[in-house]
């Protein structure tokens, strides 16, 4: 396999835990003591980290490889 396509799956991979350990911790603030609108600004702030991190595997495994 080359190199790329392991730096792709990998990356993919590392992504999504990284997305699903961020969006479960922003889901359980939400619904326990700090409500919808305590949980809010975490909520912001995440969405905000997840779309950097979706910026930088895109950058680093297409764009990057010219």
């Amino acid at each position: 396999m080359k190199f790329e396509t392991i730096d792709r799956i990998s990356g993919l991979i590392g992504m999504l835990l990284v997305a699903t350990f961020v969006l479960g911790l922003a889901h359980s603030i939400s619904t326990g003591f700090a409500g919808f609108w305590g949980g809010l600004p975490f909520w912001v702030i995440s969405l905000i980290v997840l779309s950097l991190t979706l910026y930088d595997y895109w950058k680093s495994t297409f764009k990057g490889k010219e």
